[in-house]
């Protein structure tokens, strides 16, 4: 089987902070409560033998309500990233998990809900007391996988061209006939997300004692949402908090998608042919993907801050509130997180991609 690779954007972040006024904007990563991370580690196999480069990223949304309380929101869920990736770099040091089956003793990748989870011993045993959303993922590109855990309202989405001859009768078309439609890259996967009620997520959290019961929003690692995805090349990823998630409709984040496609000749008029024509001549535009895709995720965060401060339009947020019966307008101002994921064919002949 060829493997895969996937060029990462560098997150794109956008913050209301407090002490600006409503329509103020800053990129200064200190002051957000949303946390990533983006690490490459060179791991073993499930059955321990060879070592090979493995994608995680995370994003994580502190919950700001932990103000009234004097508590500072962005110390939680940095915290929690920042060890996700010491776990993972400590992993790789150590050539993976330790397993025992039987008899026999090796070493193998962690998974991200093993991630998420030790992460999350080391914040509460430091005492850091808050709570955060979190999503890690982890792209597997020998197998052409993407495997992830998901807790509260952050996600992912996997944004795939499917044309008819491809999609198969349950994945078809059925608004427009072929001639109309424009482009056939559509939402292939949507994560699920964890809610307790309407805007009130499940999320890790500590506040210095445990906390039982089905009263509290906190859960633990092994309650999110696990899942692996099968990735096909050309498939485009899209990780993000809920900024950009309650501001931009699915839809529209599949346009801004096609549009960044198409300004960097990744597609061209919509042909899905030229492109596998393009594949099969040897050309996977590795490195202009790996120099655009930023692009893409920064044309999403802009997106998501537009909606969030327009009041004449009824943001995802809205929509969802007016069906839990709260009157709501507009967009919905908060952090926004992106890391924008692109499946190529070849690694970077510069190294930029591996």
């Amino acid at each position: 089987m060829k493997r895969s690779y996937i060029a990462l954007s560098e997150p794109r972040c956008l913050f209301y902070v407090p002490d600006f006024g409503p329509d103020e904007v800053t990129k200064d990563l200190s002051l957000s409560e949303d946390a990533h991370f983006i690490l490459r580690a060179k791991l073993p196999d499930e059955n321990g033998k060879e070592k090979r480069d493995v994608i995680y990223a995370g994003v994580a949304d502190g919950v700001g309500s932990w103000r009234e309380y004097g508590v500072d929101p962005r110390e939680f869920s940095s915290a929690l990233m920042r060890e996700c990736e010491n776990n993972l770099r400590e992993a790789a040091a150590q050539g993976g998990k330790k397993v025992e089956k039987g008899d026999e003793k090796f070493r193998r990748q962690i998974t991200p809900a093993e991630v998420m989870a030790q992460a999350y011993q080391r914040v509460k045993a430091d005492n850091i007391i808050g709570s955060s959303t979190a999503c890690v993922s982890m792209f597997d590109g020998l197998r052409h996988q993407l495997h992830f855990s998901n807790l509260g309202d952050s996600g992912i989405i996997v944004l795939r061209h499917i044309d008819a001859t491809i999609a198969g009768t349950l994945k078809r078309n059925t608004k427009k006939g072929k001639m109309e439609r424009y482009s056939d890259l559509r939402i292939a996967f949507v994560s699920q997300q964890q809610l307790r009620s309407f805007n009130h997520p499940y999320q890790l959290g500590w506040t210095g004692e445990e906390l039982h019961g089905e009263n509290t929003s906190f859960k633990s690692a092994a309650e999110s949402c696990t899942t692996s995805i099968h990735i096909r090349r050309g498939d485009i990823i899209i990780m993000a908090t809920d900024g950009l998630f309650d501001n931009v409709e699915l839809e529209d984040i599949a346009s801004i998608s096609l549009e960044w496609e198409e300004k960097n000749g990744f597609i061209r008029d919509g042909d899905i042919a030229a492109r596998e024509k393009r594949w099969e001549a040897g050309s996977s535009m590795t490195n202009q993907s790996a120099d655009g895709v930023t692009g893409l995720a920064a044309a999403l965060v802009q997106r998501a801050r537009e909606n969030s401060l327009d009041k004449s339009i009824d943001s995802p947020f809205a929509i969802l509130a007016k069906e839990n019966d709260i009157m709501w307008s507009g967009g919905m101002p908060d952090d926004c997180t992106v890391i924008a994921m692109h499946v190529v064919g070849q690694p970077s002949a510069t190294g930029i991609i591996n």
